[in-house]
């Protein structure tokens, strides 16, 4: 080999040089900063050059939607959002009814929590097609939690009370999210970990409706699989009730039939959303005329009839339940914004349009504080609505307010029919209803595309299964914070060579027709370089030039005599990650290696200046291209085609 070539005398052709970007004053350079992390989507723009009276105008409307698009509301409108709200009211008063009874509560409470949140949300929110109430993850795990502290059966007054403080403090959460525009931390839940998440309370809920499907009085309070199964087939021969299965059979296929007919033809939408109502009607006129609750059919029973009543003085504000009424709340609060962050942003991607994830999580905050001063639980966006509601034809929030006003006269005068309607039909619409919750098509997916986020998926459908749905919960959120470690202490580096016949850089890997360069390495750093990852690039580093140097002896070809590191993906370092590199340069020079950088951004560069490293190895040894790089190291290579 010419030895000529790995002399570092050849000029470089280039007549630029990396840039080092400008001082900035410290108060500007973290005023940016803080802007960029919690400003982002800068909502102060509408505000810019307007007069006071305008700024107040914009201001009221910032917190209450309703006000800027109710202006353009129309009868079309209207006819859309009434047909969808009579929809998904059809579809919310069964489904509330049970969803009370997984949350420990009275069947009321699940009403009326379908009557106040959607009216504050209808005044609040920005989602146009997301339909408010009890869900059944929220309403399952917000009784597994307060049964943990309170039993519902001996002690209803102070767990409804805890129910109500724990529903106060979600609230508080979530605003309180909103107003520190704090949304970004609800995205370290990963997507992987919700689907797992999902999928095992899914099980779990429909294992808890076997007590009722199967007509059991003694039933187990865990809601691990194992325990669940043990308490069914211990009662097999004296605890089922063969009436109470057959209804609950019966109306379950008759469910799940119409849920195949809605799902074949979307023009058949409202068969699946008006099944439960005639469920709960047919069921309930069945039990009446035939007497079968004297047979040991379970029934719903009493249904207080009337609308909400004040709850502040229920709520917790002193005494020990305090810290676990916050404690509930908080993980009550952050599962449920984002489940309904996750179906705003799916339905407004759907019909392009915009959501601000901020005024969300504030007006989710306020229509749980809402509802926790007038008997509510916690409520929030629940899936199986917002995509009746979306299909129904919905226009704007209005069909909340439809539903909520449906909900209401339900309250005030439908109630008392309720009294016969057998526990096994909403055990069934509950069934039915979460078996939408397994998405296996999703679970397929990510195995596919990520091994590791199938190990958080898969971990957090087994604890919620197995155990309970809180340890999944924190199964799923250590996994989450596991991953996001890994990438962030072990990022990828990669080895680069030259694609023929041009100027390009790239993976191996990925091109194996790319070749090395004689006498160089060159490596790619694919993140940013902090105290976390400093000496673990440090160390992966020597690591590719101790093995390609072995390669090379093993060959009796020359060793190595630069090592360029391509800085392109290097985002950000730290005084740590210049520690590791100034560590490096020491560790290269003993070898006899020249350290050269190529493309260091505008951040990195200006604080390589700033340690004096730039100065350390030379000004002549950053360049602005891994291509300009190998002119000066390897002139003859980089001539070659």
């Amino acid at each position: 080999m010419d030895t000529q070539s790995l002399s570092y005398s050849h000029p470089r052709t280039s007549p630029y040089k990396v840039g080092v970007p400008p001082k900035q004053k410290f108060w500007k350079e973290f005023t940016t900063s803080l802007k960029e992390t919690f400003l982002s989507d800068d909502p102060l723009r509408p505000f810019k050059d307007q007069p006071v009276p305008r700024k107040f105008i914009l201001g009221v409307q910032a917190v209450f939607p309703i006000l800027e698009w109710g202006r353009n509301y129309n009868l079309s409108k209207f006819k859309g959002d009434l047909i969808a709200g009579l929809t998904i009211a059809s579809l919310c008063i069964p489904q509330d009814i049970g969803y009370a009874k997984l949350a420990n509560l009275a069947p009321q409470y699940g009403l009326y929590s379908s009557f106040v949140p959607p009216l504050v949300y209808a005044l609040m929110g920005s989602s146009r097609d997301i339909a408010i109430g009890p869900v059944a993850v929220v309403s399952l795990l917000l009784g597994t939690l307060l049964r943990d502290e309170i039993d519902p059966v001996k002690n209803p007054v102070e767990y409804r009370r805890l129910a109500f403080t724990a529903t106060f403090f979600a609230g508080i959460t979530q605003a309180a999210l909103g107003i520190l525009r704090l949304g970004f931390l609800i995205d370290f839940l990963s997507h992987a970990a919700i689907v797992g998440f999902m999928g095992g309370a899914a099980i779990t809920i429909a294992l808890q409706q076997l007590k009722g499907f199967l007509g059991i009085k003694k039933f187990t309070k865990n809601t691990d699989i194992i325990s669940v199964l043990q308490s069914v087939f211990s009662s097999a021969h004296h605890g089922w009730n063969w009436l109470t299965i057959l209804i609950g059979a019966a109306f379950l296929v008759f469910l799940l039939a119409a849920k195949y007919i809605g799902k074949r033809n979307r023009k058949f939408f409202w068969v699946p959303a008006i099944a439960p109502l005639i469920s709960v009607i047919l069921s309930t006129f069945l039990v009446y005329i035939t007497h079968a609750d004297k047979r040991g059919v379970d029934i719903v029973k009493h249904i207080e009839k009337g609308i909400n009543h004040p709850s502040v003085k229920d709520i917790y504000f002193t005494g020990d339940y305090l810290l676990k009424g916050v404690r509930i709340g908080i993980v009550a609060g952050m599962v449920a914004l984002t489940e309904a962050v996750a179906i705003g942003r799916t339905f407004a991607a759907m019909k392009d349009y915009q959501i601000d994830g901020n005024k969300e999580m504030i007006a989710l905050g306020a229509m749980n504080i809402a509802g926790s001063l007038t008997s509510c639980y916690v409520a929030t966006g629940s899936f199986s609505r917002s995509a009746v509601n979306f299909m129904a034809g919905c226009q704007t929030a209005v069909s909340n307010i439809v539903m909520s006003i449906v909900v209401l006269l339900t309250l005030l005068f439908i109630t008392p029919l309720f009294e016969y309607t057998p526990n096994a039909i909403l055990s069934s619409i509950i069934i039915s209803a979460v078996i939408g919750l397994i998405d296996f098509d999703a679970a397929i997916l990510i195995w596919k595309i990520d091994k590791f986020d199938f190990v958080a998926c898969i971990g957090a459908f087994f604890g919620v299964v197995f155990v309970s749905v809180e340890i999944g919960l924190l199964i799923a959120v250590s996994i989450s914070f596991a991953k996001l470690l890994l990438q962030v202490t072990r990022p990828r580096t990669a080895l680069l060579g030259k694609i023929p016949r041009t100027n390009v850089y790239r993976n191996i890997q990925q091109y194996p027709e790319a070749t090395k360069v004689p006498g160089v390495l060159i490596i790619r750093v694919d993140s940013a370089i902090y105290f976390s990852n400093s000496n673990y690039i440090r160390e992966r580093l020597l690591r590719w030039l101790t093995d390609e140097d072995e390669k090379l002896k093993s060959g009796g070809l020359p060793r190595i005599q630069f090592l360029v590191v391509e800085m392109s993906p290097v985002t950000d370092i730290d005084t740590s990650g210049i520690h590791a590199l100034e560590e490096l340069f020491k560790s290269l020079e003993k070898r006899h290696v020249q350290l050269i950088l190529a493309n260091p951004g505008p951040v990195v560069m200006h604080k390589l200046h700033a340690s004096k490293f730039a100065n350390l190895i030379g000004e002549d040894k950053i360049f602005l291209t891994v291509a300009e790089a190998i002119e000066t190291c390897s002139p003859k290579f980089a001539e070659e085609d």
